[in-house]
């Protein structure tokens, strides 16, 4: 029996990662984005591998329109078994140069974005008893905005209220219904590939397996959230950076 997963910011990046990882797994793609050419770029690719792909072209910070996205995927697919909370935008600016504007944009997309999406498919997921939420935090919420970062504070802020967002939701939901977050690392990203390559050999001395990381790297962890039977595990983060031990 297929499943239906739905990844935010899927067109490129981590979420491409996972909508192929998924895909793999036998999991029914619902790809939201901003970027047409990505969005139908992964589509394609989605199909590919043999499986049902929908594409929307959507900014996840408008609450109706993500919940608009829900309902029609309802009726079109059924229940919707998996959501990855993926969507993200940088900002580099630090407290003395950012406005305000840059920093409610940046908690608009990369929190509450996840609040429109998470709160559009939880309605579903609870009168099935069933469902698979995973958030993409980053390991910027547990340490600041390192130097290694592509983003600082703004950022780390919103990924921070993920993983508290992730321990409220995992108990609020319990018990059908599995809420974790994974906390990536220095990620080879179209977002992040030109900080890394400027600063990748002090980077890779500072990660303990001795390279940077791949959406792959990625996936896969977001898969066994999203799809491991039996599971036992809610509420927790996942850090993924291979132990970087130098920020």
């Amino acid at each position: 029996m297929s499943r239906t997963a739905i990844i935010t910011g899927g067109g490129r990046g981590i979420g491409r990662g996972c909508a192929h990882e998924l895909a793999r797994q036998g999991c029914d793609i619902v790809l939201v984005d901003l970027i047409p050419e990505d969005l139908a770029n992964t589509r394609a690719e989605i199909e590919q591998l043999g499986r049902k792909c929908l594409a929307f072209e959507a900014d996840v910070s408008s609450f109706d329109r993500a919940h608009d996205i829900v309902a029609e995927v309802e009726t079109d697919c059924g229940a919707i078994d998996v959501l990855v909370n993926n969507a993200g935008k940088s900002n580099t600016s630090g407290i003395a140069e950012i406005t305000e504007e840059s920093f409610d944009r940046t908690i608009e997309i990369n929190l509450k974005g996840v609040f429109n999406w998470t709160h559009a498919v939880a309605p579903g997921m609870l009168a099935r008893n069933a469902g698979r939420i995973v958030m993409m935090s980053s390991v910027n919420a547990h340490t600041g905005g390192v130097t290694s970062a592509v983003s600082r504070f703004a950022y780390t802020t919103a990924k921070a209220g993920l993983l508290g967002m992730t321990r409220a939701l995992a108990k609020e939901l319990a018990p059908h219904i599995y809420v974790n977050a994974v906390c990536p690392g220095v990620i080879e990203t179209e977002r992040s590939n030109d900080m890394i390559r400027a600063r990748k050999d002090e980077l890779v001395r500072g990660i303990s397996l001795g390279r940077t990381g791949t959406p792959a790297d990625v996936a896969n962890v977001v898969a066994f959230l999203a799809l491991s039977e039996p599971c036992f595990i809610t509420g927790q983060d996942i850090t993924i950076d291979g132990f970087q031990w130098v920020i």
